[in-house]
């Protein structure tokens, strides 16, 4: 007696279908699972002969092999114990098995039969409508997130015995009702605001022109100037997703089972912040399991990372392809899994170890090749993929002592990065996957870049004088399509071509040799 179920496996952040096969056959009593599980998999035999039981069924004493196929995908979590003890109930003819064709199945079950959440429910519905499957059952609390993907059925299922009376045709189930809802992801009030931080109008209206173009951004600043306080209202400024965006973010999410209690959608772009003592594998995913990392979990958001310099430098290495490509590709002996990973990065650090050169006011302890070793941490071709570089300075008392600070709130900013945002979804509205002018390649630059003689002339005289590569002359281009868009230009003009320029060249070598020239660093 053989029964088939269709379940998913997790390979990165999508499913694979995979065909539960359970035969009962006459022997000793036995229950086997193959197909490459592993631990949790294996020990769910147990847990679904209790739940049978405890529910009422009894099976007959046989010999029960569940194959789960193909056998050479890896197989994780408890997802899988619905289907097989449907499988087991269909191959002992308690109940038909034409019914158990029509949906993906996905749940954990508990010793009493009751249906425990989930990780990974949304790209089991993606696989779902994609593999032309009726629908999907999962458990009553991920219903909601299975709701997501239009087109399929969404069976919540609270106990073993709601799915075999629905399949049986005793107590149909109610489908999830979907609720009315807007394709863009709403947003809350940002609990942090930008009119919190006195002074640094210059690094504000910088900001902000990072987060219309979705720009990488480094901060370069004494302790206390406010680099960290900034970055971490950005999001606050950032637009709302889209709900294609906010779409592939929950999938990262659902994945590691961060989704929070009740949400089923996120509606908040990503803010992560790792520690510096985070290992390469952590940033950008690895591992056994080959888990997505804290850049894949920033995709569509800000990765922040302070104290730029304290990160181990082959952790910092790594983040080179995958900014360029906004993929990271994991090869493992078992997988090979692709994440997304379109990130802002935003890091800060101090201008030398003791965080005080050339700061007035102040005495560095450093002497001058501790600043440049300190400094050397980042590696050229990793500044060489950062659009903007800013010095922050100390704020002075008088903005500190305001009783109002009269700074303008978040709700400015996101106003004036939505308007920006909105032109560049129209212009990119034929290129699929390319949200910003960040993400444009190679081959757009020239169709969309139209630059007036004078600011051409002008990038041309600064990729000369300064040196700058191939990949810094298109960093600008898009970074002064950013500003025209920000002050509604036709095309980029000199004072556009201008700003990206000076957001350029303030990266480390230049500041330095600079500051450095004809004095020893330490005196302010």
């Amino acid at each position: 007696m053989l029964a088939r179920v269709r379940s998913g496996a997790l390979m990165g952040i999508d499913a694979v279908v995979v065909e539960c096969e359970v035969d009962m056959a006459l022997g000793l009593p036995y229950f086997n699972v193959v197909g490459l599980p592993e631990g949790a998999v294996r020990e769910s035999k147990v847990r679904v002969v209790s739940a049978l039981k405890n529910t009422g069924f009894e099976l007959p004493q046989k010999r029960i092999t569940v194959n789960l196929a193909p056998a050479d995908i890896r197989k994780e979590g408890a997802a899988f114990e619905l289907p097989i003890a449907l499988g087991v109930l269909a191959a002992a003819r308690l109940m038909e098995e034409e019914p158990l064709g029509r949906y993906l199945f996905g749940g954990e079950l508990s010793l009493d039969g009751w249906v425990k959440p989930i990780k990974g429910v949304l790209p089991l519905a993606v696989a779902a409508r994609h593999g032309g499957f009726e629908g999907v059952m999962v458990p009553l609390a991920n219903a909601a997130e299975a709701a997501l993907m239009e087109g399929i059925q969404v069976l919540p299922v609270r106990h073993l015995r709601e799915a075999v009376e629905h399949l049986t045709g005793a107590r149909p189930l109610t489908p999830y009702a979907r609720p009315p809802a807007s394709r863009e992801a709403s947003r809350s009030p940002p609990p942090l605001d930008m009119a919190d931080v006195r002074g640094q109008p210059d690094v504000k209206l910088a900001l902000e022109l990072a987060a219309a173009g979705g720009h990488n951004v480094i901060m370069c600043g004494p302790p206390g100037s406010g680099k960290t306080m900034l970055a971490r209202r950005l999001p606050s400024i950032l637009p709302t997703m889209t709900f294609t965006e906010a779409l592939e973010v929950t999938k990262i999410y659902s994945v590691l089972g961060l989704l929070g209690e009740d949400q089923a959608l996120m509606r908040e772009r990503p803010f992560r912040a790792p520690h510096h003592t985070i290992s390469d594998a952590g940033l950008v995913g690895g591992g056994p399991a080959a888990r997505p990392g804290e850049l894949s979990l920033g995709h569509h958001g800000v990765l922040f990372l302070d104290e730029l310099p304290e990160f181990r430098k082959n952790v910092l290495e790594v983040l080179r392809q995958p900014m360029e490509e906004g993929f990271i590709h994991l090869a493992r002996a078992n997988q090979n899994v692709t994440y997304p990973c379109r990130v802002m990065l935003v890091a800060a650090m101090n201008p030398c170890p003791c965080g005080y050169f050339n700061v007035p006011g102040r005495a560095c302890t450093c002497s001058e090749h501790r600043v440049f070793d300190y400094h050397a941490r980042v590696s050229g071709p990793l500044l060489d993929r950062i659009d903007i570089t800013l010095q922050t300075r100390p704020v002075e008392y008088h903005q500190i002592a305001r009783a109002h600070g009269g700074e303008p709130p978040s709700a400015y900013y996101q106003q004036r990065v939505e308007a920006a945002r909105e032109r560049q979804r129209a212009r990119f509205r034929e290129e699929p996957g390319i949200h910003c002018n960040a993400q444009m390649p190679p081959r757009l630059l020239r169709e969309h870049c139209v630059l007036s003689a004078r600011a051409e002339r002008m990038l041309e005289l600064a990729v000369r004088h300064h040196g700058l590569s191939a990949r810094a002359h298109d960093r600008i281009l898009k970074l002064a399509l950013t500003r025209a868009d920000l002050e509604g230009h036709a095309r980029i003009e000199d004072v556009d071509i201008q700003l990206a320029i000076d957001c350029r060249i303030l990266d480390r070598r230049g500041w330095l040799h600079a500051n450095t020239h004809g004095a020893r660093p330490g005196r302010p």
